[in-house]
């Protein structure tokens, strides 16, 4: 999900670059939107992860 993240950015950047407001804006919206659900579910992932077998 950050691969896609990160994607999103990229494509804003270059949009961004060539004056493509419209889709800049949208995929940067949309690399915000999968960055902080990856961070969410990585910090669940810490916590559930830490566990001790019983």
């Amino acid at each position: 999900m950050l691969y896609y993240a990160i994607v999103f950015l990229i494509i804003a950047l270059v949009a961004g670059f060539f004056g493509f407001f419209g889709v800049a804006g949208l995929a940067a919206t949309i690399a915000k939107i999968l960055f902080v659900i990856f961070i969410i579910l990585f910090i669940v992932s810490l916590i559930t992860g830490r566990r001790p077998r019983v």
